[in-house]
């Protein structure tokens, strides 16, 4: 059966741990954490380095994803919190998000269990290349704006919603390909290739890049190759993927806290002229003639397909913060409020300041004006993604029959 819109490379089982304060707090307390110990960067090996990281990602209210040793670490820390099973990485994400909405896709998976039976929606397909079982969860905690844990000398606070990721997946890891692949890219009008960021040998990488360049091969001319980037856990298959992953990807897609990470700089995302330096700062390493950048103020195209994807850059923002609102049960009805809704003033400005200083080489949509007290932060690129992929493939969604009624 052909599918036009093909999604890969892996999927997950995500533990969403519930946000409780006081437990962190017990835990910071029984490690002896204070404000000194916290370091985004630090290599997690163990709770108290796990505490260590997660709390500084909170004081700066970023997000991000990082590699620990064993999964145990993982499941250990989620079952002091009440957690929530759900699946992710960004393919099935992207197709969860828009099955709600009736539009099918076909999703490359590497590992299988019955979580992600019992879990994957009705019109979702799948292939995949696992021959056994496996559960190497992925522990994500999310944090709200004005979330606070206090220190035995400080308290940590985030200004900004967020989430961070903690994982050990050896089938993600591994990323070992479908032979059913090539015949599934026969038809396909969209082909999402993403999950390579947790990859950590070298000659594998290149191995599975050369094995997926080849299978792309059989995408129509005028398929449309999407490549959305993510949190490396090393840097070295970042490079790797720059340097042997081209010539046939059409949109190179990011967020901020990405895009800020090629560059090793914080980036002010309302101001014209940063965002500008910043796009030309990223264009060695980008991998596409268009990139496409996601961000909570604005989404925006910059290349050679700016203008041909305005409406699909909305549709991603629109799906987005739906989600980030209603959560993973949205519906179509929901989609149609926040269409009809504000948009962020800032983004707003941004977005025609930086049409008037780029021209026809840019679109730029603004982000929705959002106020909710419990928002969804876990996964928000990857239903951009959905939304943006469905929209350039089918046209404006929620038209169609919603996953709940058919």
């Amino acid at each position: 059966m052909s599918h036009e819109l093909v999604l890969g490379l892996g999927g997950c089982v995500d533990f969403e741990i519930a946000w409780d304060a006081r437990a962190l707090e017990e835990l910071a307390a029984k490690h002896h954490i204070g404000v000194a110990d916290l370091d985004s960067g630090i290599a997690v090996e163990d709770e108290r380095s796990l505490m260590r990281s997660l709390l500084a990602f909170v004081r700066d209210g970023v997000g991000g994803e990082r590699f620990i040793p064993s999964s145990d670490i993982a499941i250990a820390f989620a079952s002091r919190f009440p957690c929530k099973v759900t699946l992710g990485g960004t393919c099935v994400r992207a197709a969860l998000a828009i099955a709600r909405l009736g539009v099918p896709s076909l999703v490359h998976l590497v590992s299988i269990d019955d979580n992600v039976r019992r879990l994957l929606s009705p019109g979702i397909d799948y292939i995949s290349s696992a021959t056994r079982d496996t559960l190497d969860p992925h522990l994500i905690v999310q944090f709200p704006a004005g979330a606070t844990v206090a220190l035995s000398d400080g308290v940590v606070r985030a200004e900004h919603p967020n989430r961070i990721i903690y994982v050990n997946d050896p089938p993600n890891r591994d990323l070992v390909l479908s032979a059913e692949l090539p015949q599934a890219l026969d038809g396909a009008r969209a082909f999402l290739p993403a999950g390579f960021n947790v990859m950590r040998d070298p000659d594998l990488l290149r191995d599975r890049l050369a094995s997926l360049q080849s299978a792309m091969t059989r995408l129509p001319a005028d398929a449309v190759v999407f490549y959305e980037d993510a949190g490396f856990h090393d840097n070295a298959m970042r490079q790797i993927v720059s340097s042997d992953f081209r010539g046939r990807i059409d949109v190179h897609s990011l967020n901020e806290d990405e895009l800020q990470s090629y560059l090793g700089r914080r980036i002010d995302l309302l101001d014209v002229e940063d965002v500008v330096t910043a796009l030309a700062e990223f264009a060695p390493y980008a991998i596409a003639p268009t990139v496409v950048v996601h961000t909570k103020y604005w989404s925006l195209a910059h290349g050679e397909r700016a203008s041909d994807v305005a409406a699909a850059l909305a549709g991603g923002v629109d799906l987005a913060s739906t989600r980030y609102c209603h959560g993973d049960d949205f519906t179509a009805a929901d989609l149609a409020g926040i269409r009809g809704g504000p948009v962020h003033p800032g983004g707003l400005a941004f977005a025609a300041g930086i049409v008037e200083r780029l021209g026809n080489r840019v679109a730029c949509v603004p982000g929705r004006l959002l106020d909710v007290p419990s928002p969804t932060t876990i996964g928000l690129g990857d239903t951009f993604v959905g939304g943006f992929l469905a929209t350039l493939v089918r046209g404006p969604l929620g038209l169609e029959p919603s996953a709940e009624n058919a």
